[in-house]
């Protein structure tokens, strides 16, 4: 989903760069009488890997609206009757899962049929549509999708992929880090010369992209927890036949709308092989099925 895939690469760039600013200013001395002192390398990734995740989300709906040049809807001055009938349904569906803060409401234009919610808090959320969802998708169909979103703000999603963002990310800097460390003392040992400074922060980075990269396998675990979460949240919402059928909708064009390159899609992304385990969403049919078979 949007959500997720922004956020998974903001976090990544925030990361790398925290990383050469803090080798830049110096910032960080975790070596020790020739060796590493791991306790204050576990406490400065910790706080500095929660950092960037932090970052990341309160950017996040920022980051969202410039990336994908959405079109946020004045809910006073809605152009037109499609806008006020979108408005209208995410603030009864916002108060219907108890939020006390409305979300922003918005579009954009794409041929995909995708929707997300993305920000960094209940108060400061946003749920955005393409023009392809609302052209392709009948109004039940649009209306499950509106309440899956409204459910992932109402069960803090973003603030609890955070947390687990920021675990990942110490992770990533402190395993880096020690590893960076071992191939300067063996390029030492193999040498009588200190191999290149610059060697270090090098490996640093190139290992956290990698760490990362793997990291994303794990992150994409949890939010397909939370996606089966929000698919029950958006059929109590909008009702589990509303939901179904927005499901079955997404099934429908699945691989049928081209997707513009501009991210993933939303509601619907799943894969097959070593993809599967970078899908932020489960199949389809397991979800259709979860929900029919729901008491």
């Amino acid at each position: 989903m949007k959500r997720i895939i922004l956020f998974l690469l903001t976090n990544l760039v925030v990361i790398v760069t925290v990383s050469v600013l803090l080798h830049v200013l110096g910032i960080g001395n975790y070596v020790k009488d020739g060796g590493l002192d791991y306790g204050t390398l576990a406490a400065f990734c910790a706080v500095w890997g929660f950092a960037g995740a932090f970052i990341s989300l309160a950017i996040s709906r920022w980051v969202a609206k410039w990336t994908m040049n959405i079109q946020v809807i004045d809910p006073d001055n809605p152009q037109s009757q499609e806008e006020r009938w979108l408005v209208e349904r995410v603030h009864d569906l916002s108060r219907k899962a108890g939020l006390l803060h409305m979300p922003e409401v918005g579009y954009y234009q794409s041929d995909e049929v995708n929707a997300f919610a993305t920000g960094p808090s209940k108060k400061r959320s946003l749920v955005a549509v393409s023009t392809g969802l609302m052209g392709r998708m009948d109004r039940r169909g649009v209306e499950g999708v509106l309440g899956h979103e409204v459910a992932h703000i109402a069960n803090g999603d973003m603030v609890t992929m955070t947390l687990i963002q920021g675990v990942i990310n110490a992770f990533v800097m402190f395993i880096a880090r020690v590893i960076a460390f071992a191939v300067m003392q063996f390029l030492a040992s193999r040498s009588n010369e200190a191999p290149p400074a610059w060697i270090q922060p090098v490996v640093v980075i190139v290992l956290e992209i990698a760490l990362s990269v793997v990291g994303m396998m794990v992150v994409a675990w949890f939010s397909r927890q939370r996606e089966y979460r929000a698919d029950i949240g958006g059929a109590d919402l909008a009702g589990r036949q509303n939901m179904i059928a927005a499901l079955s909708a997404l099934k429908a064009v699945y691989g049928v709308v081209p997707n513009d390159g501009r991210g993933t899609p939303a509601m619907k992304i799943s894969g097959g092989g070593m993809m599967k385990l970078f899908s932020t969403h489960p199949d389809l049919d397991d979800r259709i099925a979860r929900l029919q078979n729901r008491a």
